[in-house]
């Protein structure tokens, strides 16, 4: 046992056993009793960085998990696959659970806490009579045109959680790009105190971006997937050289989804900002897509960095 040499450096040693510096990682289905180690490590100086999940982890979410420890002294991670983001004709009952090797992929990168609530936990008195969260005009379109209230049910659930931890920082993936978004300015209107950091997307060897729904693709399809982010890519390439008919570009996309066996949703090039047009003060350009392959719903996005200076016009980014 290390020596004591005051009573502040003796809480400080229990504060550690506490929150799982000593202990291992500590796992909590309560809110109350989260908040409770989360404030003995509050008391002890420690910051905290939190990265909410819906398990079924990859390296992705691993990727996300190490960015957050190096933001701050305790990191905090939830799984909760939240049924008020999903519709009626999506995939909650089906969606993957993984809990056991979640765990200990979470214990083997040092996590502190983790959060298991139940879904009586989070919604009491049911979804139907929980206040929600709802962040106007970025929410809309892209994803959000298809997929009505989601992310009414992604804005009140990762509102609950910020209240629960608390954290200093929050670590999200920018494959969901329209998600850290609507996060983004979640944060910023209502004006809560946490910084909110986003992680490049991870991705295999093909290109194909990590998700927890590629493991619902066939062999075959596993084959075909990477084509999203080539054509993708390949819009990017013509932006970057100048080419600047978007809805031609768009409508290109789509039909090479379309040839290779996609089924596209949507393909839209937009201000990396407000999701909204390229306008000409736009300084950075988000392409985003959305299509299904067989039953799988992919999505992907690249970016862009608009370069007037330069002689071609623009300059790719990523």
């Amino acid at each position: 046992m290390r020596g004591l040499t005051s009573q502040q450096t003796a809480s400080a040693y229990i504060a550690e056993i506490e929150i799982g510096k000593l202990g291992g990682m500590k796992t909590y289905s309560s809110a109350a009793a989260l908040r409770t180690a989360i404030h003995s490590a509050r008391r002890a100086g420690k910051t905290v960085a939190f990265v909410p999940t819906m398990g079924n982890l990859h390296e992705g979410h691993i990727s996300l998990v190490r960015r957050a420890s190096r933001e701050a002294d305790i990191v905090v991670v939830s799984i909760f696959v939240n049924p008020l983001q999903f519709s009626a004709s999506e995939d909650l009952s089906t969606y993957p659970r993984t809990l056991a090797a979640d765990k200990e992929k979470l214990f083997a990168e040092g996590v502190q806490f983790l959060f298991l609530p139940t879904v009586e936990e989070i919604y009491p008195e049911g979804m139907d009579r929980h206040s929600k969260v709802s962040v106007p005009v970025v929410s809309e379109g892209h994803c959000g045109a298809n997929r009505p209230g989601h992310f009414t049910g992604v804005s009140t659930i990762v509102t609950k959680l910020f209240n629960i931890v608390q954290p200093d920082t929050a670590v999200f993936g920018e494959k969901d790009f329209q998600q850290l978004s609507v996060i983004r300015k979640m944060v910023s209107d209502l004006c809560m105190p946490i910084n909110i950091i986003g992680v490049a997307t991870a991705r295999a060897e093909d290109g194909l971006a990590l998700s927890s729904r590629n493991g619902y693709l066939s062999d075959i399809q596993r084959q075909q997937a990477p084509e999203l982010h080539r054509v993708l890519q390949e819009l990017r390439e013509a932006i970057a050289c100048g080419y600047d008919s978007y809805v031609e570009l768009e409508s290109h996309a789509r039909l090479a989804l379309l040839e290779a066996g996609f089924e596209p949703d949507y393909v839209n090039i937009c201000d990396a900002r407000s999701l909204a047009e390229v306008r000409p003060e736009t300084e950075e350009v988000v392409i985003l897509a959305a299509a299904k392959l067989g039953s799988t719903r992919l999505i992907d996005n690249v970016t862009l960095t608009l370069n007037p200076s330069t002689d071609w016009g623009m300059l790719a980014a990523n």
